[in-house]
């Protein structure tokens, strides 16, 4: 099916009927969610219509089902987040999320997710356990109509929270850096957390940053392109966001402290644009460095480092209110 097919067949759609109303609905979904994602789309713009358009006729389709685990019953409502490679769903009246792959190739990365989610909670410091979601169970689910087995996970949902891209929107010729400082050191609060836990977040970029605007909270989610153990790889890359990763990556190279750093880094030189300071630029150029072992390592040393440029270049710090 091409894309332009794929565009007429959902925003034509009438009902969730016309679209899967066959046997294996969920097949149906798959191949036009693969197709429509804007990340692989020819026209972005088009295909975030279509796409939206494709979630809610399948949210639709899909309102009133039950999955059943060991744990008990979850009732799965509307879609709440679509991401790279999963669908997220409201369950338990908006209390939780359920995460579901859109493919079932891609288990081996929710499991991934899971692990390393585990990880942080049994080794991790839980003064900073808020910094990551909580993981509620994983379990395998089988698709009734075609079969497929997908390793799905249920997560606390992270209530008024807002992606880094979303706050790019509102502020598209950069945010004010006295409003960054507070992201960037929370930021590296959340990965210094893993670090210390034995956890690489390997994709540290602008939609798995989350903030609170009103409480300045942060929350870093999708871990499912971790590492955990050294030697290990990133598996894949959030295509949107290919400029922002270190080289390491790329190249296949093992992922260390020094790669997660890389990428919140550039999350943060990202949000500011034109508006970084060039001393907080300087900064940043010592954190992304092409050779992964001239990098920072450790992101509680530089979060010390920087809040004294931060004094340098502001004073004391001062709650300032964030708005979108």
């Amino acid at each position: 099916m091409s894309f332009d097919d794929a565009v007429t067949r959902v925003m034509a759609a009438r009902s969730p009927a016309d679209l899967f109303g066959t046997a294996d609905g969920a097949h149906a979904y798959r191949t036009l969610a693969k197709i429509l994602h804007p990340d692989a789309a020819p026209d972005a713009a088009t295909a975030t219509r279509a796409f939206a358009r494709l979630a809610d006729l399948w949210a639709a389709h899909r309102d009133g089902l039950t999955m059943a685990t060991r744990r008990g019953a979850y009732r799965v409502g509307p879609l709440a987040y679509a991401g790279d490679i999963a669908d997220l769903y409201h369950v338990d009246g908006g209390a939780a999320l359920l995460k579901l792959p859109r493919h079932p190739a891609d288990s081996d990365l929710m499991r991934r997710e899971a692990q390393a989610l585990t990880r942080l909670r049994t080794h991790g410091d839980t003064r900073h356990a808020a910094y990551a979601p909580r993981l509620i169970e994983s379990f395998t689910h089988r698709d009734p109509a075609g079969g497929d087995r997908r390793t799905a996970t249920v997560l606390a949902h992270q209530d008024g929270f807002v992606s880094l891209a979303r706050v790019k929107q509102s502020y598209p010729g950069g945010v004010d850096p006295r409003d960054a400082a507070w992201m960037w050191r929370r930021l590296l609060v959340a990965v210094g957390y893993a670090h210390r836990a034995g956890v690489v977040h390997g994709a540290v970029v602008p939609d798995h940053v989350l903030i609170h605007p009103g409480e300045h909270g942060l929350v870093l989610v999708d871990w499912c392109y971790s590492v955990t153990e050294p030697g290990q790889t990133v598996p894949a890359l959030a295509a949107a966001y290919r400029d922002l990763y270190p080289p390491e990556v790329a190249a296949r190279r093992p992922a260390d402290e020094a790669t997660d750093i890389h990428l919140a880094t550039r999350c943060m030189t990202w949000l500011m644009g034109d508006r970084t300071p060039p001393a907080l630029a300087r900064f940043a150029h010592g954190c992304t460095l092409p050779h992964q072992h001239t990098r920072p390592h450790d992101a509680w040393r530089l979060l010390a480092e920087l809040d004294e440029l931060l004094e340098a270049l502001y004073g004391p710090r001062t709650f300032r209110p964030f708005t979108l």
